[in-house]
């Protein structure tokens, strides 16, 4: 009696499973070749597919199926005139489906096919022949079987794949001024529409873009403060970020939708199996409360930093925090291909100019993720290197919150005075100090080694060295504005000359104790890309008076 009653359970478990139909909406898929911009109207929030004629472009589904067993597929689909046939393919099974002339979606049955085992599956339509200008209007997918019964795909109309994260934890203590990270893109995961995102923090993030099939870019960016999230027309000025210095050919502006604020991007063709070295600074003033964030990326075919851009950031005033760093499918397109990106050897540096290695990290994805819209990401450690993937309908890997550690690297070498645009800014500054002594600005008596001077009173004791320590009164302006950016007051200032920069090395003996000099320092012989304080920005070319007291041999 007990064997009957199980044995009609379990038929009526069959059935109750058979009977169940799952529909996958048409406008989750994706074409290839893929359509040419995210504005295109063939996957349609509303219709599904639409406007399909290209029968050299195939339509893909991708789900994922945890039961093996029977599973029957129908496509909700129409077309204006009769003579389309389309191949469904699936687990090695080819399928033929002819769209009848409708005006209406009708249910066409595709077939059956026997899946084996768990795992992501793949529906591709593929056009043999068209009827009319069309293809065929597709609204859904049906499937049903025993082979669907708590499966997954994605009910979204949003193809991008889940973004993925690292978070690097750094204690409260530690006021980070720099955080350094290297990132390596494989051979093949440098898919259109990605962004691999290197040096993440509270107010912004810094890494490299694939854009298009032939532009590549490195981008920086930092958020505005406040809470506005779309348009920066409507962000106060009190509230922006603003642009302070960037790179030769560097482009910058402002941003939104997806919070507002301060944008850079240099177009640079980076390569897949590369090693890239990228670099953020913080310059805190906690009397204004700012923050100046700087970008810097290494260009190893010159061996030498570039920088990107630096933005002042207001009401912050701290140091870097909330670390972080994640692959990114800014594009549906193709969210189903599959990503991936290595990052290593982290480091930060304190405010005493020690360095100290962030080891380990933790798993994370977007709300695409957590809404288990898409489950195909993963990350982990990997030749002594984080790594993260997304996308590709691959099965995941790891876990939210998932905490990895890598071994010790290297610490980082970071001499941001080996510019790789100093050629270029050279050229910049000497015009501008030659467009300054034409307009009558200041006068010069002439220049030696590049820094331009004029000799103020001369002096009448002994003359300087290089290898002095000598006590002056001096005041520093910016050449571009003339604004003061420290001065001495009632008390005069005594330095070692070799410890000061070497325009101060090089201008300051030129005069004698007892006299005063004016000297015109370019960039490039001051604090070149640095941001060397509140009121500097990188590439300034300084204007120093100088009144030498007295010196010690």
């Amino acid at each position: 009696m007990l064997r009957s009653i199980l044995l009609i359970l379990l038929e009526f478990f069959t059935i109750l499973v058979s009977a169940q139909t799952v529909i996958i909406p048409a406008n989750s898929g994706y074409a290839v070749p893929a359509e040419k911009d995210d504005e295109s109207p063939m996957f349609s929030s509303k219709n599904g597919v639409q406007q399909w004629t290209d029968t050299k472009q195939q339509i893909s589904y991708f789900f994922y199926l945890r039961n093996a067993g029977d599973l029957n597929i129908s496509l909700n689909a129409k077309n204006k005139a009769a003579g389309t046939t389309l191949k469904l393919s699936i687990a090695g099974k080819d399928l033929s489906v002819n769209i009848p002339s409708s005006k209406d979606f009708k249910k066409i049955t595709a077939g059956k096919v026997s899946i084996t085992d768990s795992g992501f599956y793949t529906i591709t339509l593929t056009a043999v022949k068209k009827g009319g200008t069309s293809i065929a209007d597709i609204q859904s997918i049906e499937l049903s079987g025993t082979a669907v019964a708590d499966m997954h795909f994605n009910p979204k109309s949003r193809r991008n794949a889940a973004s993925v994260h690292l978070k690097y934890p750094l204690a409260d203590s530690i006021k980070a001024i720099a955080f350094y990270n290297e990132i390596t893109i494989p051979e093949g995961a440098d898919i259109i529409h990605s962004y691999y995102m290197a040096c993440g923090f509270a107010r912004g993030y810094f890494g490299i873009q694939v854009n298009g099939p032939t532009e590549r870019r490195v981008i920086f960016s930092v958020w505005d403060a406040g809470n506005e999230a779309v348009d920066r027309s409507k962000v106060a000025d009190s509230n922006k970020v603003k642009l302070l210095a960037k790179g030769e050919d560097v482009f910058a502006d402002g941003f939104g939708n997806e919070g507002t604020g301060g944008h850079s991007h240099w177009v640079y063709p980076w390569k897949t199996g590369q090693t890239y070295k990228l670099m953020v600074t913080a310059l805190t003033d906690s009397a204004s409360q700012t923050t100046i964030y700087t970008g810097y990326f290494f260009l190893p075919e010159l061996q030498k930093w570039k920088l990107i851009a630096s933005f002042k950031a207001p009401h912050d005033g701290k140091t870097l925090r909330n670390l972080y760093s994640f692959n990114e499918n800014f594009v549906g397109l193709n969210g189903q291909l599959q990503r991936k990106a290595y990052f290593g050897n982290q480091w930060v540096q304190k405010e005493n100019g020690q360095w100290r290695e962030l080891t380990q990290s933790s798993f994370s994805y977007d709300a695409t993720g957590k809404a288990g819209d898409r489950i195909d990401y993963g990350g982990g450690t990997e030749n002594g290197k984080f790594y993260l993937w997304n996308g590709g309908f691959k099965k995941a890997t790891a876990k939210f919150g998932d905490v990895f550690t890598r071994p010790a690297g290297v610490r980082p070498i970071t001499d941001v005075t080996k510019n790789a645009d100093s050629l270029k800014q050279a050229e910049k500054d000497l015009e501008m100090i030659i467009t300054a002594v034409r307009n009558k600005q200041f006068d010069t008596t002439g220049s030696k080694d590049g820094v331009f001077y004029n000799i103020l009173k001369e002096g009448t004791g002994d003359n300087v060295s290089v290898n002095d320590t000598v006590t002056v009164y001096y005041k520093g302006s910016l050449l571009k504005d003339g604004s003061i950016f420290d001065q001495t007051k009632d008390k005069p200032a005594t330095f070692p000359l070799k410890r000061l920069i070497r325009g101060w090395q090089m201008g300051v003996p030129m005069c004698k104790v007892g006299g005063k000099i004016r000297i015109i320092i370019p960039s490039g012989l001051a604090y070149s890309i640095r941001s060397r304080s509140k009121d500097i920005p990188p590439n300034s070319v300084l204007v120093f008076d100088i009144e030498v007291l007295s010196i010690k041999k």
